[in-house]
C-alpha cells in the first residue's frame, strides 16, 4: 500500500480513537490525559500495534503541541498579572519548589541517575497539572471559593518558575559548560524581563501589531509568529516553549481573547498528539519494574502538594477546611510533566517510564484528592476525638460564583 494512504490511515483512526476517547472521559468526569498515555504505549514500540508509518509526522505534531501548550498558557495572564502574583506569592512558590522538587530530586539519585535525570525528575514532581485542577474546581463547583485564588496563585508561580527551569535544562541537554549554561539562564532572564517591561509598557502597540478582524489573518499571524521565536528561542538554546510563553505574555486584551478562541481546538489536537507520541515512545515492559518506585514517589508527592496548599492558604487566612481543600487540588500531574519528561527522556535512560507510571497514577489520583482530602481528614479527627463523625460525611463544600480563570491550560 502506498506510504501516504497508511500515513492517512493511521493518524486518521488514531485522531478518530482519541475523539472517542476523550468522549468517554467527559462522560465519566475525569482528565483524558492518562487514556492518551495508554493509546501511545497500546501503539508504540512493544505495544499491541506498532504505528510504524506515522511515528515521525506524530512526533513533528508533537512538537508543535508543547509550543501551543505554552503559548496558551502566556496568553492566559497579562504582564501585570504575573508582576503582582510574583511580588506577592513569591514565599509559597519557594515552598513549593522545595516540598515538591525535594522528592523527585532524591528519587532520581536514589536510582542513580546524572544530573539531568535528577533535575529532570524535580521538575516532574514539582510543576502540577492546572488544566486538571481547573476542570477539577469547575466540577466541584468550587471557582467561587476562597481558597481557588490561592490555587491559582500557585500556579502561576509554578508557571513563572518554569521560564526559567526549561532554559536551564535545555543547556543541561545540550552539554553546555557551566559558564554556557549560565549564559543560557541571563538570556532567558534578560528576555522574559524585557519581554514583560514591554507587554507592561508598550503592550497595547504589540497586540495591535498582530491585530486584524479577519479570524484567518489572526491565526496565521499569531501562529507563525509562535513557531519564528519558538524555533529562535531553540537555536539560541533558550527553550522552545519559553519562547512561545512569552509570545503569550507580549499579546494582551481583546487579541488574546480572540487568539485563545482560535487556538483552543488546535491546542486540543497537538496537545493530545504529544500525549500519544510520548506513550509512543514508552515501551510498556519497562513500566512494571518502576511501577514500586512511582508509587512511592506518588505518595510522598500527594502528601507535599497539599502542605503546599495548606501553607498557601494559611497565608491568606483561609480557614481549615480551605486549607485542605486547596492542598487536594494541586495534587495533579500531568502536561507540564510529561513536557519536561519528554525533553530529558533522550538524555537519561529509564525517565520516560517512571515519568509515564507517576503521571497516570497522580492524573487520575489529583480528583480524588481534590473531592476527598479535607472530608477524609475531618473524618479521622472525629474518630481520634473518640467516636466517629456524627452522620455521613457529606461531599466537600462547593461554591457558586463566576468563572475564575483557570491560570495554565
Amino acid at each position: 500500500m502506498h506510504h501516504t494512504t497508511v500515513l492517512l490511515i493511521e493518524l486518521g483512526a488514531v485522531i478518530l480513537g482519541l475523539g472517542l476517547l476523550a468522549r468517554f472521559a467527559g462522560r465519566i468526569g475525569m482528565s483524558p490525559i492518562p487514556l492518551y498515555l495508554l493509546v501511545g504505549l497500546a501503539f508504540g514500540h512493544g505495544g499491541l500495534l506498532p504505528l510504524s508509518t506515522s511515528e515521525e509526522f506524530i512526533e513533528v505534531g508533537a512538537e508543535i503541541g508543547v509550543i501551543l501548550l505554552l503559548l496558551m498558557l502566556g496568553l492566559e495572564y497579562t504582564a501585570s498579572e504575573l508582576v503582582t502574583s510574583l511580588r506577592t506569592q513569591y514565599p509559597t512558590g519557594i515552598v513549593d519548589l522545595v516540598l515538591n522538587a525535594t522528592p523527585g530530586a532524591v528519587a532520581g539519585w536514589a536510582l542513580g541517575w546524572g544530573p539531568v535525570g535528577i533535575i529532570a525528575l524535580a521538575g516532574i514532581t514539582w510543576i502540577s497539572s492546572s488544566g486538571v485542577i481547573a476542570k477539577v474546581l469547575a466540577d466541584l463547583g468550587r471557582l467561587g471559593n476562597r481558597e481557588t485564588p490561592v490555587v491559582l496563585g500557585v500556579l502561576v508561580m509554578e508557571d513563572l518558575a518554569m521560564a526559567v527551569y526549561l532554559p536551564l535544562l535545555t543547556a543541561l541537554l545540550a552539554g553546555l559548560s557551566l559558564a554556557g549554561a549560565s549564559l543560557s539562564l541571563t538570556i532567558a532572564l534578560g528576555t522574559a524581563a524585557l519581554v514583560l517591561f514591554l507587554a507592561l509598557r508598550h503592550g497595547r502597540l504589540i497586540s495591535r501589531a498582530v491585530s486584524s478582524e479577519n479570524p484567518e489573518m489572526l491565526l496565521l499571524v499569531v501562529l507563525g509568529l509562535t513557531l519564528l521565536v519558538a524555533g529562535v528561542a531553540q537555536r539560541l538554546q533558550v527553550s522552545a516553549a519559553v519562547g512561545a510563553f512569552l509570545v503569550g505574555i507580549a499579546i494582551s486584551g481583546e487579541v488574546a481573547h480572540s487568539a485563545r478562541s482560535l487556538l483552543t481546538p488546535l491546542r486540543d489536537l497537538f496537545a493530545a498528539v504529544f500525549f500519544v507520541f510520548f506513550g509512543l515512545s514508552t515501551v510498556p515492559a519497562n513500566i512494571p519494574p518502576v511501577l514500586l518506585p512511582a508509587l512511592a514517589l506518588a505518595a510522598v508527592s500527594v502528601a507535599t502538594k497539599i502542605l503546599t496548599g495548606w501553607y498557601a492558604a494559611r497565608r491568606a487566612g483561609i480557614g481549615t477546611k480551605g486549607r485542605l481543600r486547596a492542598g487536594g487540588a494541586l495534587v495533579a500531574r500531568g502536561e507540564f510533566s510529561i513536557v519536561i519528561a519528554g525533553l530529558a527522556a533522550g538524555a537519561q535512560p529509564g525517565l520516560r517510564p517512571v515519568a509515564t507510571a507517576y503521571v497516570l497514577i497522580l492524573v487520575i489520583a489529583g480528583p480524588l484528592t481534590a473531592r476527598w482530602t479535607e472530608p477524609v481528614v475531618r473524618g479521622l479527627r472525629g474518630l481520634g476525638r473518640g467516636g466517629p463523625p456524627a452522620g455521613p460525611l457529606p461531599p466537600p463544600a462547593g461554591g457558586g460564583g463566576a468563572e475564575v480563570g483557570a491560570g495554565r491550560s
